[in-house]
């Protein structure tokens, strides 16, 4: 009887298969998922896929394929560095808008959102304000008001234009630090105290009401101990529920992920709890800097397949946690890779002892690297029940 029906099914598959073999190939595929952008995919669960932008290359007439790729394959971007203080605010008083102006006006013109990064940071910030504190002439005090004018100046010129703002970048220490008990970190706590961080938040929602505000950070892709002393993620948690108990205007949490493949990193159900506990705070979440860097050994700089090919592969296997914990998240709302070619990368520049590289999903030639592909892989394949439609937040009042 088994045998019988096992023959009958391979007798209606052959038959089967030979009534599709005479109807036309553009009849049978009418849709190819493989043949679209990272950005249309995306679509398919409500998920912005994005980039940072690196102006320069944007600009670069030599270099069209970096255009057309920012153009073609995402639907956010990020100023990578034309709205930080330095580059907003060199002296001061006097704000350069050109090129962060730029940045929104070609989102408009592809139909893109726009990541706001950043408006308040420990890191480039103009020498004059860095100096007036260091040698008195500008007190706490006054240092507020610089920062309350500074957020309300960007935040109020970009009003309406901005989707997420990165509000506060990295606020919190590291358990390698010194003290390694965690704590709020660097210059504005210095000088300011932790309160900085909801003041922030108040100024920004005040200067636009309809922007989503995040709190931004980086080794915050999944929890560890539950410790707070000793568990970045959890010191986070407890940080943004308590913001939130005291009525601040914060909308979401920023996953940076920057990960390398010589650690050991997380698998997507440690990510997606993360995310899932955030989320269960009413908070939005976002990937926000995603890549992935490698050693850059001398095997794999003098083109060893057998040393590259596994750091691709792993590479590959970390944005695919990433991307699928995000998925499974209705409430991830981005997921935003920080540039997308080797040729524009950050990390051959900061990571240099020693050398690290190979952190995007194109190579320096343009081509697509397995990330990518794995990368699309995830958004075709991926669908209900587990990957549901985004949810659709308003910024809190």
């Amino acid at each position: 009887m088994i045998l019988r029906r096992w023959m009958a099914a391979g007798l209606v598959a052959v038959a089967t298969a030979g009534v599709l073999n005479a109807v036309p190939a553009t009849a049978q595929r009418p849709y190819d998922p493989t043949a679209q952008s990272l950005r249309a995919l995306g679509q398919r669960h409500g998920l912005y896929v994005g980039t940072a932008v690196d102006m320069a290359a944007l600009n670069d007439a030599a270099e069209p394929r970096y255009r057309e790729i920012v153009r073609d394959e995402f639907s956010t971007v990020t100023a990578e560095n034309v709205m930080k203080w330095e580059s907003l605010e060199p002296t001061r008083g006097t704000y350069d808008w050109s090129a962060a102006d730029e940045l929104v006006a070609t989102a408009r013109r592809n139909g893109q959102k726009v990541r706001g990064h950043v408006l308040v940071w420990h890191s480039q910030l103009p020498k004059w304000l860095t100096d007036g504190v260091a040698d008195g002439s500008i007190d706490n005090t006054e240092l507020r008001s610089i920062l309350r004018q500074h957020i309300t100046t960007v935040a109020s010129r970009y009003r309406g234009k901005i989707w997420q703002w990165d509000v506060v970048n990295e606020a919190v220490s590291d358990p390698w630090d010194t003290p390694s008990t965690l704590h709020y970190k660097g210059f504005w706590a210095e000088h300011l105290g932790p309160g900085y961080v909801a003041d922030a938040f108040r100024w920004a929602r005040a200067a636009d009401p309809t922007a989503l505000l995040f709190y931004n950070d980086y080794n915050i892709e999944a929890f560890g101990s539950g410790d707070p002393a000793n568990d970045k993620t959890q010191f986070v948690y407890d940080m943004v529920k308590g913001l939130l108990a005291r009525g601040v205007p914060i909308d979401g949490v920023g996953s940076q992920g920057h990960l390398g493949t010589q650690y050991g990193n997380y698998d997507t159900l440690q990510v997606a709890d993360a995310l899932h506990r955030f989320a269960g705070l009413g908070l939005s979440t976002a990937f926000t800097e995603v890549d992935v860097r490698s050693r850059l050994t001398d095997g794999v700089q003098a083109g060893d397949s057998e040393e590259i090919n596994p750091r691709l592969q792993a590479s590959a296997a970390n944005f695919h946690v990433l991307l699928q914990a995000c998925l499974a998240e209705p409430r991830c709302l981005s997921f935003t890779v920080w540039g997308f070619t080797d040729r524009h990368s950050w990390v051959p520049g900061t990571f240099d002892d020693p050398p690290q590289g190979l952190a995007t999903i194109y190579d320096e030639n343009y081509q697509p690297k397995r990330a990518y592909q794995v990368m699309k892989a995830d958004l075709i394949y991926a669908g209900p029940p587990y990957v549901r439609m985004r949810a659709t937040p308003k910024p809190r009042r």
